[in-house]
C-alpha cells in the first residue's frame, strides 16, 4: 500500500480534477441554454485535453546517457508540445460536428467555439497554469451571457436571428390574388413563392413560399397573423432546412 500511493501523483490528481471543474462549468451554461454540446461534452473535452497535455508533457521521457536531463532520442532535445499541439486539430473534428446550416443561417458555432476555448481551458490546466485557466473561463462564461443580453436588448432585429419557414396556405380562387399580395407586401425576406390550382372541384387555390421571419416564434407569430386573413381555408407552417 505504502508502494502504490508513492506511485500517485498529488499534483496530475489536482490538475485533472481542475480541468473537470472549469468543464463544468462552461458546459453548464450551454446545458442551461438548451444546446446539444452540454455538460458531459465539455467536460470530456476539457478533461482529454488536460490529460493529453499530461501525457505530452511527462509521458515520454527519454534519458541522455550520462545525464538526467530528459531529451529526444533522435535530436537530443526534448520536445513535450508533440502530443498537446494535435489537441488544437483534432478538437476541430468534434466542433464541426456541432455546427448545422439552416438555408443561409449557420447553426452551432457558438457551441462548437466554446468546445476549443473548453480544450485550450483543459491544456492549461494540464500544463499547470491555473490562472491562465481559472481567468479563461471566467471570461468564457461572462461572454457568452453578457454578450446574449446584449443582443437581446441592444439588437433585437439582427440578421441572425432570422428563422427560414415553408408555409403553405389553402385559400379560395376569389381570394388567392389578394392573399399572395398580401404576403409580398408584408413580408419582404421572401426566397421563394408559388402558386398552385388544385384538382379537385371547388378545392380552392395552394400557395407556398418560404420566408426568413425574425421573430423569437416565428412559427406562432405566422399562425396569428395569417389567421387573421379572410379567404384561408388552411394554413401549414413549418421550420425549413433548405
Amino acid at each position: 500500500m505504502e508502494n502504490f500511493t508513492h506511485l500517485i501523483n498529488l499534483e496530475y490528481f489536482i490538475r485533472i480534477a481542475t480541468a473537470v471543474v472549469f468543464g463544468f462549468c462552461i458546459g453548464l451554461e450551454r446545458e442551461v441554454t438548451n444546446k446539444y454540446a452540454g455538460l458531459r461534452t465539455h467536460i470530456l473535452v476539457c478533461l482529454g485535453a488536460c490529460v493529453f497535455t499530461l501525457i505530452s508533457i511527462y509521458g515520454f521521457p527519454t534519458f541522455a546517457p550520462g545525464d538526467n536531463v530528459i531529451v529526444d532520442q533522435a535530436t537530443g532535445i526534448r520536445d513535450t508540445s508533440r502530443v498537446a499541439a494535435q489537441i488544437v486539430t483534432g478538437i476541430g473534428f468534434i466542433g464541426a460536428g456541432t455546427v448545422l446550416r439552416n438555408g443561409p443561417i449557420v447553426l452551432g458555432l457558438t457551441t462548437a467555439a466554446t468546445l476549443w476555448i473548453a480544450a485550450s481551458i483543459g491544456m492549461a490546466c494540464g500544463a499547470g497554469m491555473f490562472d491562465i485557466a481559472f481567468a479563461g473561463t471566467v471570461l468564457s462564461i461572462l461572454t457568452l451571457v453578457s454578450v446574449r443580453v446584449f443582443e437581446r436588448k441592444f439588437l433585437p432585429s439582427s440578421t441572425k436571428r432570422a428563422t427560414r419557414v415553408k408555409v403553405s396556405l389553402v385559400c379560395k380562387d376569389d381570394c388567392a390574388d389578394n392573399i399572395q399580395d398580401y404576403i409580398i407586401d408584408t413580408y419582404k425576406n421572401i426566397s421563394r413563392l408559388s402558386r398552385k390550382q388544385l384538382n379537385e372541384e371547388n378545392a380552392g387555390t395552394k400557395i407556398t413560399c418560404i420566408i426568413d421571419v425574425m421573430s423569437r416564434k416565428p412559427i406562432k407569430d405566422l399562425y396569428k397573423d395569417f389567421q387573421s386573413r379572410q379567404g384561408i381555408e388552411s394554413i401549414s407552417i413549418q421550420e425549413c432546412l433548405e
